[in-house]
Formats: structure tokens, C-alpha cells, sequence
């Protein structure tokens, strides 16, 4: 019965149960929510995956530099992340950086 379920974060417990919408470990008491794999969308609902092309979609100050991301901007080979900021990738003329998804828009190669 506890197949399917994930161990416990906390205490990598296998003996895990569900209680209504929590997921609950025994042994350490450690209760949480299950997450559903998160989805990325751009900001007009395409579905983005790693290795996708996206563009800019609005001029993008860069934090702690006078340099501007221009809409337009063509990024290649995004990588998702977790966080507030759920794309790294390299910008051209820029270099390494985080972009939030709500930014850009998938291109078709």
C-alpha cells in the first residue's frame, strides 16, 4: 500500500501514510502536503521544457548592472529550475542568469 507514496523528507522513512490531503510519517511525525510535479508555462500558456527556445517578451533590467535584456531577445537551451526565477539560461550579451517564465514566450525552431 505505501508503494506508490514518497518516503519521508525529513527521516527518508518508507513507512509513510495518507491522512485526508497530508501525507504522514510515523516514525518521525513529520506531516506534508504531496506535490504534483510542477508545470512551467510561459506567459501564454505554452508548456516549456528544458532544451526549449524562448524569447523575450518586455525589456528586463538587469539587477545590479545597467545592462537591459531587450524584448525579442532570442534564449536558447533553458534549463528549468525550482524558485521564483524557474529558468536558467545564458543571454546573449549578457551571460548567466534567471528569468521568470511570466517573461518569455516559447519559439518553435
Amino acid at each position: 500500500m505505501t508503494d506508490h507514496l514518497p518516503p519521508c523528507p525529513d527521516c527518508a522513512s518508507t513507512f509513510t501514510y495518507e491522512m485526508d490531503a497530508l501525507l504522514v510519517c510515523p516514525e518521525c511525525g513529520h506531516e506534508w502536503t504531496p506535490e504534483a510535479e510542477a508545470v512551467v508555462r510561459d506567459s501564454v500558456g505554452n508548456v516549456l521544457a528544458d532544451g526549449d527556445t524562448v524569447t523575450v517578451i518586455k525589456d528586463l533590467k538587469v539587477k545590479g548592472s545597467s545592462a537591459v535584456v531587450k524584448v525579442g531577445t532570442k534564449v536558447r537551451g533553458i534549463r528549468l529550475v525550482a524558485g521564483d526565477h524557474d529558468i536558467d539560461c545564458k543571454v546573449p550579451g549578457i551571460g548567466q542568469m534567471g528569468l521568470k517564465s511570466a517573461f518569455v514566450k516559447k519559439v518553435s525552431d
